[in-house]
C-alpha cells in the first residue's frame, strides 16, 4: 500500500488550478495536470493502515463516509507509486465503470475515511483517481469490449445519468441488447447538463458514451417515456426496465415573491447554460444572462458554486451567495464530527475562489435567511430581504431557526438563482407505471434489491433514493443490473 514512509516524506498535494483571473474568462477545465512523478508521490502517502476505511461506503448520521463503490483505493494507490498505471487502471475499472466522473465530480467521502486523515491531510485519493483513467485513455488502454454472446434478453434503461448508465454498461457486459432512453438532446443527465463544463467538460463525459454505443448500447435521446414512447411500448418491447430518471423536482423556496422575474431554478440556468454554450459557443443567446447584474445565489452547496462559477463568467456585475448555515471552523470537530465521518470544515471552492479573485471578498453570507423578494412595477426583480438566523434543537430534536432581530438587510439583485436541492423524482413515468413510491415520492425499492412492485421493472439512483452523489448512483447503477439480470437469467455472475 503505497510506500512505508511515504506519508512522512511527502505533503499533500490535490489536483492543481489554474489561475482563477484566466481562468473565468474561458470554459475550459479550471484544472492543470499534475505530473507522473507528483502523483506518484501522492500515492506513495497511501500508508499500510492495517484496516483500510477509504473503500468501504457508507452512511453515518446520514452522511457518507467511505466510498459507495467500494474502490480498490490502497491497490492503486501503490501501483501508482510502483508506477504500474495499466495495472492501476485494471483495478480501477474493477468496481467504477466511469471513475474519470467521480474523479472530475465526486467530493471524495472517501478522503474524509482515510486513516492519515485522522492527524494529517489525507491521501489525495481523488487526485490521484483522476490521474489513472486520464493517462489510460491517453494511453488508448480505454477501448471498447463488447461482449462475446448475447442473452437475446432486451432491457429499457431510463435516463441516462451516471446510475442510467452503469446499469447499462453492466447489463451490456452480461449480453443483454440494452437500449438506454434520454429526454434531452445530449446523453448525460445531470452529468451533461447539471454540471458546468469548466467543472466536467461534456467531452469527458461523450468519449465514455462513444465507447458505450461501440460496446453495442443503443442510445435513444429526445424521447421522453410515458411521452414521446409510450409505456404501452415500452412493457411490449422489453422483458426489464430500469428506472433511472433521477430527482428532478426542485426545492420550492417558498418566499413572497419567488414567481417574479428574474428568479429561476439554478438547474435552469445551468441547463440552458450548458446547452447553449455546446451548441453554438453561447452565440444563439438561448440561456439565462448573468451579464451585467446583480446576482443573488441562495443556497450554499455544490450547485450554488456552479451558478458561482457560471456567473462570474457572463460577467456578472456583482455576486452574492446565502447560505442558511453558520461558517464552519477550518478543523473538524472531534466532538459532534469524528473520524471517519466527513468532515464538515470550511471549505473554499472553484468558484468562491474565482469570486473572490474577481471583486476581492468571498461571495458567501452565512447564517442568513431569505424572508421575501421584491420586483419592480414590471415584475422584475430588484431585491432580496434577508435576516440572520441562529440554529437550535428544540427538544423533540427539531431543528429550529430563530431569527436574530436588527440582522435584516436589503441586498439589489437583478437576477436570484434558487440552488437548494431537489425534493425527489417527477411522478407522470412512476404513475403511469403503477410503481408505488414511498412517502417522500421516491420509487418504492429496497436497497440491493432495486426491484419494484411491478414485476420487471426496476429503479435506481436519485430515483429511489433521493437527491444524492455521483458514486451512489454508480453503486445503485451496477446493483440494479446484477438484480436485473439475475431477474432474467435466473442467476447472475455480476457483482
Amino acid at each position: 500500500m503505497g510506500k512505508p514512509t511515504g506519508f512522512m516524506e511527502y505533503e499533500r498535494k490535490s489536483q492543481s488550478e489554474r489561475d482563477p483571473a484566466v481562468r473565468v474568462k474561458d470554459w475550459q477545465d479550471y484544472t492543470v495536470k499534475m505530473p507522473e512523478e507528483e502523483i506518484q508521490k501522492q500515492g506513495a502517502r497511501c500508508m499500510d493502515c492495517g484496516v483500510p476505511t477509504c473503500h468501504t461506503g457508507m452512511e453515518i448520521e446520514g452522511v457518507t463516509t467511505g466510498c459507495p463503490v467500494y474502490h480498490l483505493i490502497p491497490e492503486w494507490n501503490d501501483l501508482v507509486y510502483q508506477g504500474q498505471w495499466k495495472e492501476a487502471l485494471a483495478r480501477e475499472h474493477e468496481m467504477n465503470n466511469f471513475p474519470e466522473f467521480t474523479g472530475f465530480a465526486c467530493p471524495a467521502p472517501c478522503e474524509g475515511a482515510c486513516v492519515l486523515g485522522i492527524n494529517e491531510p489525507p491521501v489525495a485519493i481523488r487526485t490521484v483517481e483522476r490521474a489513472i483513467i486520464e493517462k489510460g485513455f491517453e494511453e488508448g488502454w480505454v477501448k471498447p469490449m463488447p461482449p462475446l454472446k448475447r442473452t437475446g434478453k432486451k432491457v429499457a434503461v431510463v435516463g441516462s445519468g451516471p446510475a442510467g448508465l452503469a446499469a447499462a454498461a453492466q447489463l451490456n457486459k452480461a449480453g443483454h441488447l440494452v437500449t438506454v432512453f434520454e429526454r434531452s438532446d445530449r446523453v448525460g443527465g445531470l452529468l451533461t447538463y447539471g454540471i458546468p463544463e469548466m467543472k466536467l467538460p461534456y467531452s469527458v463525459v461523450k468519449r465514455r458514451v462513444d465507447i458505450l454505443e461501440q460496446e453495442g448500447i443503443d442510445f435513444v435521446t429526445n424521447t421522453e417515456v410515458g411521452k414521446d414512447y409510450p409505456v404501452a411500448d415500452l412493457r411490449k418491447e422489453y422483458d426489464a426496465v430500469i428506472l433511472c430518471g433521477g430527482a428532478a423536482v426542485h426545492r420550492d423556496l417558498n418566499v413572497e415573491g419567488s414567481e417574479l422575474k428574474g428568479v429561476h431554478k439554478a438547474m435552469d440556468f445551468l441547463h440552458s447554460n450548458t446547452k447553449s454554450l455546446l451548441d453554438s459557443n453561447l452565440e444563439d443567446g438561448s440561456y439565462i444572462s448573468a451579464k451585467g447584474k446583480d446576482v443573488i445565489v441562495i443556497g450554499g452547496g455544490d450547485t450554488g458554486t456552479d451558478c458561482l462559477a457560471t456567473s462570474l463568467r457572463h460577467n456578472c456585475k456583482s455576486l452574492t451567495q446565502f447560505d442558511i448555515y453558520d461558517q464552519k471552523g477550518a478543523i473538524r470537530d472531534e466532538l459532534g464530527n469524528p473520524w471517519p465521518q466527513y468532515p464538515k470544515i470550511h471549505r473554499v471552492e472553484y468558484g468562491q475562489k474565482e469570486a473572490t479573485d474577481v471583486f476581492g471578498n468571498d461571495p458567501r453570507a452565512f447564517a442568513v435567511m431569505t424572508k421575501k423578494i421584491v420586483g419592480d412595477e414590471n415584475g422584475q426583480v430588484k431585491e432580496v430581504h434577508t435576516v440572520n438566523v441562529k440554529l437550535r434543537i428544540d427538544e423533540e430534536g427539531n431543528r429550529i431557526r430563530d431569527e436574530i432581530p436588527g440582522t435584516e438587510k436589503v441586498w439589489p439583485a437583478d437576477l436570484v438563482l434558487v440552488a437548494i436541492g431537489f425534493s425527489g423524482p417527477e411522478q407522470g413515468l412512476i404513475s403511469q407505471l403503477n410503481v408505488e413510491t414511498e412517502s417522500n415520492s421516491t420509487v418504492k425499492a429496497e436497497y440491493d434489491q432495486y426491484n419494484t412492485n411491478v414485476e420487471g421493472i426496476f429503479a435506481a439512483g436519485d430515483m429511489r433514493r433521493g437527491q444524492s452523489l455521483i458514486v451512489w448512483a454508480i453503486n445503485e447503477g451496477r446493483g440494479a443490473a446484477r438484480e436485473c439480470d439475475r431477474y432474467l437469467m435466473g442467476t447472475t455472475e455480476l457483482p
